[in-house]
């Protein structure tokens, strides 16, 4: 088997993560709790869910649990998650909340709050990892100009170079824009994420915030 870990960081990543779910279960023909969903006139057979095991494991009930942590430094996000039409997909395990956010501030995601749970998020790291028969590497979602998502996820990526070395790290990152920004300190905490982060990724898929939300007025017009 070749399985994936997604981390999903902060505001932007959580989000991202509640949308990528709901996709993932609707490509494999998964009910928002976890179980096989038979299309009419068709009966699931263990040949079917080969493909899932990348992203899910599978419990002895047949239930597929995603291979995802999701982490924030403030559990106002990962409430909504665990409020969801999928709050019973998730492991509550793998739902990570600290007390306080990082009030968009880098410093405070990478050196002092986010150092306090960053050993909890990688013993979950380790607990999905020794369930993969054959890890391939990590997703990581984050965005570049959030406390968290920039601090807390330079820090993450740094950690998991240092664990798991060889294994690939792939970035899907929501990056900042002028007109769109909600903070003034989104550029620095760009650039001081982007320097952390260039020699622990593999790969980096960069989303522009103004672009997507060009895209959603266009398409919900």
């Amino acid at each position: 088997m070749r399985e994936v870990i997604s981390l999903h960081v902060g505001q932007a990543g959580v989000q991202i993560g509640n949308a990528c779910w709901e996709l993932y279960c609707l490509e494999h023909g998964l009910a928002p709790d976890g179980t096989l969903t038979p299309t009419e006139g068709h009966t699931a057979s263990p040949s079917d869910l080969s493909s899932p095991s990348t992203f899910f494991s599978e419990t002895g009930a047949g239930k597929h649990v995603p291979r995802a942590i999701f982490v924030d430094l403030e559990e106002s996000v990962i409430q909504e998650v665990r409020n969801g039409t999928y709050r019973n997909l998730f492991h509550p395990e793998q739902m990570i909340c600290g007390k306080e956010d990082a009030a968009n501030n880098y410093a405070r995601g990478h050196y002092t709050i986010g150092k306090e749970l960053v050993d909890k998020v990688l013993d979950k790291v380790r607990k999905l990892a020794d369930n993969c028969s054959g890890l391939q590497g990590f997703f990581v979602f984050h965005s570049f100009g959030g406390g968290t998502g920039s601090g807390f996820g330079a820090l993450l990526l740094e950690r998991l170079s240092a664990d798991y070395g060889k294994k690939s790290k792939l970035e899907f990152a929501v990056y900042p824009a002028p007109e769109m920004a909600t903070s003034v300190v989104e550029p620095y905490n760009s650039i001081l994420t982007t320097h952390t982060t260039l020699e622990h990724t593999d790969c980096a898929f960069m989303v522009d915030n103004e672009a997507i939300y060009e895209i959603c007025q266009r398409n919900l017009d």
